[in-house]
C-alpha cells in the first residue's frame, strides 16, 4: 500500500475515529517504550550478579558483607521494578489492542487501513 492508498483510506474516515485511532496506537507506543525499559532494569541486576558470581574468588565474602547486602537489596528492588513495568507494559498493550480491535469492527476503512 503506498502513500496514495494511504491518504484515500483516511480522507473516507471520519476524523474523530481517525484522531482516536492515533491516540491509541501512540498510548501503545509508549507502552512498547516502558516495557524496553523494565527489559533494561531487569537485565541490569542480573548483569551485577553475574560479574559478582563470576569474581567471586578475587574476594572474601565475609569481608565485603556490608557492601553485598545492600547490593543484593538494590539488586531485588530493581528486578521488581522491572518485573512491574513489564507487566504493566502488557497489559496497557492488550488494553490498546483490544480498543483498536473494536474500532476496526466500527468501520471496514479502518480495518483495511490497520490490516
Amino acid at each position: 500500500m503506498d502513500a496514495s492508498d494511504k491518504s484515500e483510506l483516511t480522507a473516507s474516515l471520519d476524523p474523530v475515529t481517525f484522531n482516536e485511532v492515533q491516540l491509541l496506537l501512540a498510548e501503545k507506543r509508549t507502552s512498547l517504550s516502558t516495557m524496553r525499559t523494565g527489559i533494561a532494569v531487569f537485565a541490569f541486576p542480573l548483569s551485577v550478579l553475574s560479574v559478582l558470581i563470576a569474581t567471586s574468588k578475587s574476594y572474601d565474602v565475609h569481608a565485603v558483607m556490608p557492601w553485598l547486602v545492600p547490593l543484593v537489596g538494590l539488586n531485588v528492588g530493581l528486578t521488581t521494578l522491572g518485573i512491574y513495568l513489564i507487566t504493566r507494559a502488557v497489559l496497557r498493550i492488550r488494553h490498546y489492542d483490544r480498543l483498536l480491535d473494536q474500532l476496526k469492527g466500527k468501520s471496514a476503512r479502518l480495518a483495511e487501513l490497520l490490516s
